[in-house]
């Protein structure tokens, strides 16, 4: 909250840039080619981003399990401020402990308002890594990028950063003794050379945070009829979200790009975005696309293409978080 102002004009800025970058050789095409769309793709598009989190705020609600408390027009205005809050923050880390806080705000306690945004968290994890799996194994056999070899070794880096995290995950939920020793033991590297003053205290507060994770975790796994349900409608939100490029190239009366090509070269865009440690990961997120999608979209339209989608996917997201939080802000404040 303290840094919402500095990291929203950081971001306006990051965004002035980018767009000079993308409008300053192609604005006169873009504007032509805008003149010449077919909107009613556009619309549709539109549809399927919040058809995207409407499936993840019913997962949300879900989980919570508590309708007199938290409705599910409610875990859809959450999942919106969430959208706000990760735009705004490196590798979006910001939607997590505003979710929590929004939570609390309907008398549901802390230990559960955590425990839900990590089984959210472990479900969506999942479901990327699937969708990573799906996403590698089509252009392995396709070879659908044959233009762009760096991007691509560095999206099977960001698969398998994926995937570890999914076996460190289960490393905490069936070790309790092994992840604290090796907490412990990073933690104390750390402060042998110097880069960790106060270790006990965060030794502490790791420990805490691993019993949080175990005890939501184990319960997630009991219940395996939520675990699976969970991961499907995450997968369900993720294919919404990655045939967006598609309508939009539809609408530009093109038929260039099929599916799988949309979801493949969604999914290796957003994993090279993972990489880029600002909001909105700005500038890799746009490059990326640019490349992937530059196999099956012509250099004429691929930039319009670009503008609708980032708006689409992302500006639009924080605009309606940004108003739908100051709302809720006021609410609160009274």
């Amino acid at each position: 909250m303290k840094n919402l102002k500095k990291n929203t004009i950081i971001l306006l800025l990051i965004t002035i840039i980018v767009l000079y970058f993308v409008l300053k050789d192609d604005m006169n095409n873009i504007i032509t080619t805008l003149g010449t769309m077919n909107y009613f793709f556009v619309v549709i598009a539109i549809l399927f981003f919040f058809f995207y989190i409407v499936l993840r705020a019913y997962v949300n609600y879900l989980v919570v399990d508590e309708k007199e408390k938290y409705t599910f027009l409610e875990a859809i205005k959450h999942n919106i401020i969430v959208l706000f809050f990760n735009g705004i923050t490196p590798f979006s880390t910001g939607g997590q402990p505003m979710e929590i806080y929004m939570l609390t705000e309907h008398d549901i306690k802390l230990s559960k308002a955590t425990n839900v945004t990590i089984q959210n968290f472990i479900f969506y994890q999942v479901a990327l890594v699937l969708y990573g799996l799906l996403a590698v194994s089509y252009n392995a056999i396709f070879h659908i990028f044959p233009k762009v070899p760096f991007l691509r070794h560095l999206v099977l880096v960001g698969f398998l950063i994926n995937t570890l995290v999914i076996v460190i995950l289960a490393i905490i939920t069936f070790s309790d003794k092994l992840t604290k020793k090796m907490i412990h033991l990073v933690l104390k590297i750390a402060k042998k050379l110097g880069i960790l003053k106060k270790h006990k205290d965060l030794r502490e507060k790791l420990d805490v945070k691993v019993d949080e994770f175990q005890t939501s975790s184990r319960k997630l796994l009991k219940d395996k009829k939520l675990f699976f349900k969970g991961v499907f409608l995450n997968f369900l939100a993720l294919t919404c979200f990655y045939i967006i490029p598609l309508f939009l190239v539809l609408g530009l009366h093109s038929n260039s790009i099929n599916m799988m090509d949309s979801i493949t070269s969604s999914a290796y865009t957003l994993i090279v975005g993972s990489f880029v440690p600002i909001p909105g990961a700005s500038g890799g997120i746009e490059y990326s696309f640019t490349q992937f999608f530059g196999n099956f979209i012509s250099s004429d339209m691929i930039n319009t293409v670009l503008l609708i989608w980032r708006f689409i996917t992302y500006y639009l997201g924080m605009i309606l978080g940004a108003i739908l939080f100051n709302f809720h802000n006021k609410k609160v404040t009274k």
